[in-house]
């Protein structure tokens, strides 16, 4: 599942000494392109229930904006608002493993297309999804994760039956939006994103997604969830904590 190793790369980019706006604001912008790929492909297989993504980006988007807006005009400097910056990233991180550690991996290969019209069926998902995608907007703006395996589950609760295919497909297709205004707004409002960073990122994930691709076949899914969310919820402490 793409959100999985995408949650870790903030915390990773601390732990080697970048500062917390700075991993934040370009793992944001390294997100929404490092996805665009996978939303493309997801729309051509037509595994992405817009109407989700529609209400999902009607309360995310606007959020997103408005809370880059209060902390360029709230704070002088990174330095004045990193206290919430690293909360948040503790708080998302250790939401994040909660989700990976009760979520069943054989669900991701659920594929199933004959699904019932939920836009029709569930009438109050629309402010719900609106709500969840205002909360989104906000803490994945502040920690750069939440937009994958936290949205993802949100949307399983909302839509218990959705097939994990598209549960796959909708996640994406929001959180390329989503972390490319967020992403912008730490680059032209709160220089928050290092282009150098970004661009080594990028082309360091390739011969990175060849190895990790590889070394998933080898280990067990349960297994390999477990870990990740072991080391999401011991560095969410930590950032929630100290």
């Amino acid at each position: 599942m793409a959100s999985k190793p995408s949650a870790l790369m903030t915390p990773l980019l601390i732990l080697l000494g970048f500062p917390y706006n700075v991993a934040i604001g370009t793992d944001l912008l390294y997100a929404a392109i490092t996805k665009s790929s996978a939303m493309v492909g997801h729309a051509r297989q037509k595994t992405v229930e817009w109407y989700a993504v529609i209400w999902l980006a009607a309360g995310s988007i606007p959020a997103s904006m408005i809370t880059i807006l209060l902390l360029q005009q709230t704070y002088q400097s990174a330095a004045d608002y990193q206290g919430i910056l690293t909360r948040s990233l503790g708080v998302m991180l250790v939401l994040t493993s909660i989700v990976l550690l009760y979520k069943q991996p054989k669900t991701l290969i659920n594929d199933d297309q004959s699904i019932p019209d939920y836009e029709t069926d569930r009438p109050m998902s629309k402010p719900i999804l609106f709500v969840c995608g205002i909360f989104l907007g906000i803490f994945v703006t502040l920690s750069s994760v939440g937009a994958g395996a936290l949205c993802a589950a949100l949307l399983m609760w909302i839509y218990p039956q959705l097939p994990a295919l598209r549960v796959l497909g909708t996640d994406i297709s929001h959180a390329v939006p989503l972390t490319l205004v967020a992403g912008i707004g730490h680059l032209l409002l709160l220089g928050n994103v290092d282009l150098s960073l970004l661009a080594c990122l990028l082309v360091g994930s390739l011969p990175a997604i060849h190895f990790s691709t590889r070394l998933a076949t080898k280990l067990p899914a349960d297994i390999l969830q477990k870990c990740i969310a072991s080391m999401l919820l011991l560095m969410g402490l930590k950032f929630s904590l100290f």
